[in-house]
């Protein structure tokens, strides 16, 4: 099961690794670290393909997987036919709903005659603003890449939320996503977040038009609204 998210019912990494470099802990990158005795790649995080682990994904019963929680399967050094042959075997599994996310949504364009019907195809967006934090394509990119992309399904991680402007809420709203992820940075709260109330405001205002799972939030008692 994923860690990421708690809707998630099992996770499968064929491809692993990122060329993004996030400035905000990734416990993706954690996570790999810890596999050095078994991959070096891994270790390093550099992108790549899995051949063991493509043709053993057949589950029994329908399921929400989330596909390379452990990188991003649309991140530049992900070559086409990697992509391809992840997609391959998704349609495959047809009791599957499959998520994916990446912070490069413009390539979700290349593929979208290939991904299963009951795919969900979310894209992590921090904030509008323009914070220097990764090597991601700006949140302005992803945003209209999102907006513009024609699929039933959509999912916009707001991890870690960043300090925004309210138009970000207009970004939001004419995504139409089905699901809203939003949540504070989990190891250190030196990057410039918005502060509770904000934040609260923000989610309130999300339930009216997505579903919403709220993550990490900083601020009252419980840590959650």
């Amino acid at each position: 099961m994923s860690r990421m998210f708690k809707f998630v019912r099992r996770t499968w990494n064929p491809v692993v690794g990122c060329t993004h470099n996030c400035t905000y802990s990734c416990w993706a990158r954690r996570m790999a670290k810890r596999q050095k005795h078994r991959c070096q790649l891994c270790y390093e995080f550099v992108p790549h393909l899995h051949e063991e682990r493509l043709n053993v994904f057949v589950p029994r019963r329908p399921t929400l997987c989330f596909v390379c929680d452990m990188g991003d399967l649309f991140c530049d050094g992900v070559p086409d036919e990697w992509i391809e042959r992840v997609l391959d075997v998704a349609r495959r599994c047809h009791n599957v709903i499959f998520l994916f996310l990446t912070k490069n949504p413009a390539r979700y364009f290349d593929f979208l005659d290939m991904f299963p019907e009951n795919s969900i195809l979310g894209c992590t967006i921090e904030t509008n603003r323009s914070y220097a934090v990764s090597l991601a394509p700006p949140v302005g990119e992803r945003y209209i890449a999102m907006r513009d992309l024609k699929w039933p399904r959509k999912f916009i991680a707001v991890e870690p939320i960043l300090d925004f402007d309210w138009v970000f809420l207009d970004w939001l709203k004419k995504i139409k996503p089905i699901m809203v992820s939003v949540g504070y940075n989990n190891y250190t709260k030196r990057f410039p977040e918005p502060d509770i109330e904000k934040t609260l405001i923000l989610i309130k205002e999300l339930k009216k038009f997505s579903d919403v799972e709220v993550k990490t939030i900083r601020g009252n008692s419980d840590g959650r609204p």
